[in-house]
């Protein structure tokens, strides 16, 4: 108990010290803290939690990987023009599957004829929206990109969208503090994925998107771990009451 009282500790301290590079602009550094920070995270899962999920760790495993990834690639040799950044979409899909895994996890818990019966309206215009909002987003940087990083940005956002989508029905569906505590992770993570667009392909000269993005993401995680810690239990009425464990 011990040792991850150490860790959760040491991850705050390295969150916020994350923040304070990336809104300093110092992203060599603020990728490092990032890369330690996530490896921190998935022992303090793989060692300390009680009810594990398979896809929850596959998603911080993967994510992780993405991130040591992003790390790498401040390292590796200058690209001459005309060159493929293969690093640069390895480390985007990786980040695109990991998300996946979250998907597929409420997917599987989810009672889709309840769900499609239940929250039909709901659904439908969830999906109107994750097709403007992506539209919306990816058109920012369309000019940015070439055909293939515009496609592949085009997909994490629309992959991030559809993950806001299904952690929002999930609660709907069941009510409960785990469902709450993932949905608000994941709009903290979109939050943080469009300030970390606008920060490094729209106003590249603003560097307080630093600070919100960055900080964005850490608090997304908090929750995210958060919700780890409960375990999966079945759909709660709306008239009943759940009281909040931290």
């Amino acid at each position: 108990m011990l040792i991850k009282k150490i860790i959760k500790v040491v991850l705050l301290l390295l969150g916020g010290l994350y923040v304070l590079l990336q809104g300093f602009a110092l992203e060599v550094e603020g990728d490092t803290v990032g890369a330690i920070s996530f490896i921190l995270l998935t022992w303090l899962y793989i060692g300390w939690t009680k009810h594990k999920s398979k896809l929850f760790l596959l998603f911080l495993v993967v994510f992780t990987i993405a991130q040591v990834l992003g790390y790498i690639t401040w390292y590796s040799p200058d690209l001459k023009e005309g060159q493929t950044d293969y690093l640069y979409y390895i480390s985007n899909i990786l980040s695109i599957a990991s998300y996946g895994f979250l998907i597929i996890k409420m997917l599987l818990q989810l009672n889709l004829k309840t769900v499609f019966s239940e929250l039909a309206i709901p659904v439908i215009v969830l999906v109107v929206l994750d097709v403007f909002c992506v539209s919306l987003i990816s058109s920012t940087t369309e000019n940015v990109f070439n055909y293939y990083e515009y496609t592949l940005e085009f997909a994490y956002n629309s992959v991030v969208m559809i993950l806001l989508s299904m952690a929002l029905i999930n609660y709907m569906y069941r009510n409960n503090n785990k469902s709450m505590l993932f949905l608000i992770g994941s709009i903290f993570i979109v939050f943080s994925e469009i300030m970390q667009l606008a920060y490094f392909y729209i106003l590249d000269d603003d560097n307080s998107l630093g600070y919100v993005y960055s900080f964005f993401l850490v608090v997304a995680f908090v929750f995210y771990y958060m919700q780890s810690q409960h375990i999966v239990t079945d759909p709660i009425p709306l008239y009943s009451d759940d009281s909040v464990e931290v």
